[in-house]
């Protein structure tokens, strides 16, 4: 895995030392990304400059280093990319005529080899993997950059003073001699309603990250003129995989369908396994990693190295677990208890490894594992996305289950009882609040009664599913009372995903979540914690022939009988006994409520302090300190929100 970077400036043409000043430096920034080779291509005549950083995973000679040009002359490509069928790619072009000797068995050489003879698009098709890309057409003067189908590989671009500017991270666009940007307020606002920052927003005005799936191309005359057109084509789409699964529903039986899940999968992590260095597995003995360390070690001549990290406190500790399931697989596994202390110090570092404000708790622990999976093994198998693919979350049962009962209650009663709840004392609600924790025990833990009350109230307030929805995967509905901006009363959350309206409540959720969550928040998470570390992550689920598949599995198979991930639990159990396995879906989280209150407040006061937020114009201070009183009272819980902020002045801090 790799960091990209590069640019097009008219203004710097026939200036070779200023071109290549700027792209070195650039490429210093993704120093992490890539330790094992630097290399830069600079053309003075026409104003490019490529710059890459390499981690060796496949063919570690320096045929594989880029820049790389083709054979025949007319491109040069700087990739971000782990192409898993490149193999059968190059098959497939000798059998269509491609002649053209192979200098060594990179996937670089292979997707040059691609595009020379197919073309960009057909390239495309071809790909089965991650990658994030920019090819310079010598003979058209035109730079595409692309990125991958589901985003698991990040490409930020925006036009500066006449420039274009292209990177794998943030950091090394605000090293360019024209980077000028301010804070996307709009941007900012979203980030605080939703913890994170969905494409193609970035909290920098004119910066954009490509959206998953698609690809643009720059045309460097039309640059020179002053109106490049960089309009995001799509190639691939996960809603177009959406409407095509569930137009052709699998009508087999259970057992059929399970041992084609189980093939595809199968298939999905032994391409993933592909690598000239070792390779393992993150094992939090959750579903998903469980399935994918199985997987792995079905097709491994030896013990598939695992990895887990432990909390002293019971409530978050997943490792003791972890273990037991890693000896039932045999793996050589691998656990490392965390100290609060070693929690507290990964705060620090987390404005320059995210670039942006970014306020997923869990990307604490991913961090730490990450960091004691690097000193074993150079790639880690993770078993991401399949939640969103298969029905994992509690709030979809919770989101269609609360709609089925609150839509048949009159619009006036249900605002009246809304009203009642939000206005109504929490000590008071807490009262007669133990039903709920009972009631809502089945859709996750168990918390204050009156909170959960009050939440309930602001559940009934919304008018339709997908504002439902939307509200139970935000922690801020008005963001715009948070952020000072003009306009930001009536910001939307999603500016650029429009609600699935599918025949189900759990289609449109899920397919909601790929396109958002999944991507932007989850994918970001997994991304810059493995990548911070010279890590490469690899998700087998996001193999996009096996989402296309999953949207053909019946949602029957995916939740059933209020079960979520019904089928993957089934295939996790052909490898370890229920008995092992069934336990209450824990999450990767950390205890930031109790922090704020603890080893974090000190810190946090200073952030939060009113007189510098009133300094800095970024907040309304008078929310943000009346929900910090609330907290430290424990009146409320407000660690979600609260995190957001203080992220944010964190971020703000070292800019």
């Amino acid at each position: 895995m790799c960091g990209i970077s590069g640019f097009a400036a008219p203004q710097m043409k026939q200036n070779a030392s200023r071109l290549k000043t700027a792209i070195e430096t650039m490429n210093g920034q993704l120093l992490h990304r890539g330790p094992d080779s630097a290399g830069c291509f600079i053309d003075p005549e026409t104003g490019i400059a490529l710059g890459h950083r390499r981690l060796a995973i496949v063919d570690l000679s320096e045929t594989g280093n880029q820049p790389m040009a083709s054979h025949c002359g007319r491109y040069t490509l700087v990739t971000n990319s782990e192409i898993y069928n490149h193999q059968a790619v190059r098959a497939a072009l000798e059998q269509d005529g491609y002649t053209h000797p192979f200098a060594g068995s990179s996937d670089t050489e292979v997707m040059l080899a691609a595009f020379s003879h197919w073309g960009l698009e057909k390239a495309l098709a071809s790909f089965n993997g991650m990658f994030a890309f920019a090819l310079w057409d010598h003979q058209e003067h035109t730079l595409s950059i692309a990125r991958d189908r589901i985003g698991e590989k990040p490409l930020y671009y925006g036009l500066k003073n006449g420039s274009f500017l292209f990177s794998s991270e943030l950091k090394a666009l605000k090293t360019h001699p024209d980077w000028e940007a301010g804070i996307n307020r709009a941007a900012l606002a979203r980030y605080v309603g939703l913890g994170y920052i969905p494409a193609p927003d970035t909290i920098y005005e004119g910066i954009h990250k490509l959206v998953p799936g698609c690809w643009l191309t720059l045309s460097l005359a039309a640059l020179e003129q002053g109106h490049p057109s960089l309009q995001p084509v799509a190639y691939w789409s996960v809603a177009e995989a959406a409407r095509n699964g569930l137009a052709d529903p699998f009508e087999g039986s259970d057992r059929a369908l399970l041992e084609e899940t189980r093939t595809r999968l199968q298939d999905s992590v032994s391409l993933r396994l592909m690598a000239d260095v070792p390779v393992g597995a993150f094992l939090s003995g959750g579903t998903d990693s469980t399935l994918v360390a199985a997987l792995a070690q079905n097709v491994s001549s030896k013990p598939v190295r695992t990895f887990t990290i432990g909390f002293d406190a019971a409530n978050f500790n997943e490792a003791e677990h972890a273990g037991r399931v890693a000896r039932h697989l045999g793996t050589d596994h691998a656990e490392m208890y965390v100290q609060p202390e070693d929690l507290l110090n990964v705060i620090e570092r987390l404005p320059y490894l995210f670039d942006e404000p970014f306020s997923d708790s869990s990307q604490i622990p991913t961090l730490l594992v990450s960091e004691m999976t690097r000193q074993h093994v150079t790639v880690a198998l993770s078993g991401d996305a399949g939640d969103e693919l298969f029905g994992g979350y509690n709030r979809y049962n919770l989101a269609r289950d609360l709609w089925a009962k609150s839509s048949k209650i009159p619009g006036p009663l249900r605002s009246a009882l809304a009203w009642t709840l939000t206005h109504t004392n929490l000590n008071l609600l807490d009262l007669v609040g133990g039903w709920a924790n009972r009631a809502s025990g089945k859709y996750g833990r168990a918390g204050r009664g009156g909170q959960k009350l009050q939440k309930l109230g602001e559940a009934l307030g919304q008018a339709s599913q997908a504002d439902l929805y939307t509200y139970l995967i935000s922690q801020e509905q008005a963001p715009g009372a948070i952020v000072k901006g003009d306009g930001l009363d009536s910001v939307a959350l999603f500016s650029a995903v429009d609600w699935p309206d599918h025949d189900t409540a759990l289609d449109s959720m899920m397919l909601f979540d790929q396109l958002t969550y999944l991507p932007d928040d989850i994918l970001v998470k997994v991304d810059r914690a493995t990548m911070g570390v010279s890590l490469e992550s690899r998700v087998p689920l996001l193999d996009h022939e096996l989402v296309e598949w999953a949207w053909r599995v019946p949602m029957a198979a995916k939740i059933r009988n209020g079960e979520n991930k019904w089928l993957l639990k089934q295939l996790v159990y052909e490898f370890v006994p229920r008995e092992i396995m069934d336990r209450p879906k824990m999450g990767f989280a950390v205890p930031i409520a109790d922090w704020l209150r603890g080893p974090l407040r000190a810190w946090a006061e200073e952030l939060l302090a009113e007189d510098r937020l009133v300094n800095e114009g970024y907040f309304h201070p008078g929310p943000i300190r009346n929900r910090w009183q609330e907290h430290q009272s424990g009146k409320r819980d407000w660690s979600a929100f609260l995190w957001s902020i203080l992220i944010f002045q964190a971020w703000l801090q070292e800019q």
